[in-house]
């Protein structure tokens, strides 16, 4: 086991802790101006972010990474793992950043937290970027995609075990998850081992698996119910979703069914050549197109419409 000091990885980025809605976040901030938060997935922390870090302060942005309740070098409280806590959490930490609004860029589970801003915290939030991330309301269909992700889910069901097997032989598993659910030739050694060392981090794995368990299993109480209906409300602000052309946990038609959700500009993304973490796969790719998206919003245009990852209209 080893303490947080994974998470601080080195790079142009300051490191710092800020507290919000009852909690201790960590984050990496790199740039000035309009605030871009940047909400990592599963099994992964903040340096998920670091190419999309550099790209975004390069273009005049205020980019923040922050390590989601329970991962990285944020607190590992024993509740809170629920998706409307954890958007209090992200809407809370944006105010205490000395925001009034942020662009919020979501990955896998760090988009669902986005979604749920936009109905929980719709004056927190400027804009949505949903990487990977169908709305929550079309969440169930990946369940039953029958992908790789649907094994995992299931069993994380399971208590303790599940912990367990992350941690086995130094959690050689994250290195196996981010290999299966991204496309060939990702991730590399050296990849691979930074997030192996980020999920040994005491109580990172068992808190992981706690937003799995929630996911699920709300499904069949009154929260889980009184959540789905709180989401039915079309998404007002702009929204961009990111998605690799081959991802198998997240199928690309399943996600982009969420356009039925989004009443204010659209655009739809798909990267080619990259699986579940096209952020990592193809860089330079999202980064393009979060950049170009970013620049109409600001600049009013609300461009709606489909287009590729050239950000030609399809």
């Amino acid at each position: 086991m080893l303490d947080d000091s994974a998470a601080y990885v080195d790079g142009p980025w300051t490191h710092r802790t800020v507290s919000a809605a009852g909690a201790r976040f960590h984050a990496a901030e790199l740039g000035e101006g309009p605030l871009v938060l940047l909400l990592h997935g599963f099994p992964q922390f903040w340096w998920a972010w670091r190419a999309q870090l550099t790209g975004l302060a390069e273009a005049g942005y205020r980019a923040v990474a922050v390590d989601l309740r329970g991962y990285g070098a944020s607190d590992k409280t024993p509740r809170g793992y629920d998706l409307v806590g954890l958007a209090q959490d992200m809407a809370s930490l944006v105010r205490a950043l000395g925001a009034a609004d942020a662009v919020v860029v979501g990955h896998g589970v760090g988009g669902l937290v986005g979604w749920t801003m936009t109905a929980h915290h719709p004056g927190v939030v400027r804009a949505l970027a949903a990487v990977s991330a169908p709305h929550p309301r079309r969440a169930a269909r990946v369940l039953f995609s029958g992908g790789p992700g649907t094994p995992h889910l299931l069993r994380a069901q399971v208590p303790v075990l599940p912990e367990h097997r992350l941690l086995t032989d130094g959690c050689v598993r994250v290195g196996e998850l981010l290999d299966s659910w991204s496309a060939p030739g990702w991730p590399d050694p050296e990849t691979a081992e930074r997030y192996r060392l980020a999920f040994a981090i005491p109580k990172v794995s068992h808190c992981s698996l706690e937003y799995h368990r929630w996911i699920f299993r709300s499904r069949f109480r009154a929260d889980g119910f009184r959540y789905g209906m709180s989401m039915r409300h079309p998404v007002g602000v702009p929204v961009l979703q990111v998605h690799g052309a081959l991802d198998r946990v997240c199928p690309p038609g399943v996600a982009r069914a969420s356009r039925g959700f989004v009443r204010g500009p659209y655009r739809w993304v798909e990267v080619p050549g990259a699986g579940h973490f096209p952020h990592e796969e193809r860089p330079r790719e999202v980064e393009r197109a979060l950049v170009g998206w970013l620049r109409e919003v600001d600049g009013g245009l609300g461009v709606t419409g489909d287009r590729g990852a050239d950000g030609e209209r399809r």
